[in-house]
């Protein structure tokens, strides 16, 4: 039996590793490879083929060195920068936290009125006071750079008629903070008055990736304080940008699409366990009932959720694709 259940936390352990490592390597050798300058080409020189290799090589360096200042200055984001990125720019995190502890007051009060244990009852509260909230912030910020994502290679376009009409950058920037929906309008007219008042654009441009981290945001920052350090066609810059950023649309419903039987057999996998518990619990409680009142039963059902959630989150990793 000893040896068993070795086995078993062995398993979980590396059910566990798989499903919150991994990835990352990968990542940083794509963007290394990407990032590695080229050329031979040491000085301007006559030669247009030399000259445009010599300017690869130096947009090469410059996206590496913006990559190394993104990975530097990577960390947590405070409970206000999660605010922002929700869309409640001028909510505080002591509203937060007060709802907080109004969800857990509530939830406590349910389980007292209820009679459960003591366990249950710190359960809950740790559940609806910390998890809960948590969860709405993150679904409400997933929710919200998806609709930014829709509109932005929009909101490039507009940029690049207005550039190509011979409207000023900052103008045209404003020309997007009023006329595309918002969050796309509103990060462009947080960044347009930051720029008023004296911001530069490469520092508007990275308060704009922290309000909006995506990496169609920083793609847009990379081009612009490219333009703006070696010049060029800002145009047509953007405008390939804006058909990148249309092909890994198209290329994320293409991965929706193929991984959609993938997704409904895990969620039906999932969701079958818990399904038949509460069709049991239903027909026969007294069959079912063991394992809320014994302690033997309470290990079994703590053990079968930590296993069913090592499963879930390893069949997650399996069918998400990053590209």
């Amino acid at each position: 039996m000893i040896f068993l259940v070795g086995i078993l936390f062995a398993l979980a352990l590396g059910g566990a590793a798989f499903a919150f490592t991994g990835g990352d390597e990968v990542t940083q050798k794509r963007v290394a490879a990407v990032a590695k300058p080229g050329g031979k080409a040491r000085g301007g020189t006559g030669n247009p083929a030399q000259d445009a290799a010599l300017k690869r090589k130096n947009v090469a360096v410059m996206l590496k060195d913006v990559e190394k200042n993104r990975a530097a200055k990577k960390e947590r984001p405070t409970m206000r920068r999660r605010l922002e990125q929700a869309g409640f720019p001028k909510a505080s995190p002591r509203t937060f936290w007060i709802i907080c502890g109004i969800a857990a007051c509530f939830a406590a009060g349910i389980a007292i009125l209820t009679r459960q244990s003591a366990l249950v009852i710190a359960l809950s509260i740790f559940t609806v006071g910390l998890g809960l909230p948590r969860w709405v912030l993150g679904f409400l910020t997933n929710r919200r750079k998806k609709k930014f994502t829709e509109n932005f290679a929009t909101a490039i376009d507009v940029i690049v008629r207005s550039v190509r009409s011979g409207l000023p950058t900052n103008e045209a920037l404003r020309i997007v903070a009023r006329e595309i929906p918002n969050p796309v309008g509103s990060e462009f007219h947080a960044l347009t008055e930051s720029m008023k008042v004296g911001v530069t654009l490469d520092q508007g441009l990275k308060r704009m990736m922290e309000s909006m981290p995506t990496a169609e945001v920083g793609f847009f920052a990379i081009v612009m304080t490219i333009q703006s350090k070696s010049g060029g066609n800002l145009s047509e810059a953007l405008g390939n940008l804006a058909a990148v950023l249309r092909d890994r649309k198209r290329l994320q419903g293409k991965i929706r699409a193929m991984s959609s039987e993938a997704k409904a057999s895990a969620m039906i996998i999932g969701s079958l366990p818990p399904g038949v518990m509460g069709i049991v619990y239903l027909t026969t409680p007294a069959y079912i009932a063991k394992l809320f009142t014994e302690r033997a039963g309470n290990l079994m059902l703590a053990g079968c959720v930590i296993w069913m959630t090592l499963g879930i989150m390893v069949m997650r990793k399996m069918i998400n694709f990053k590209h």
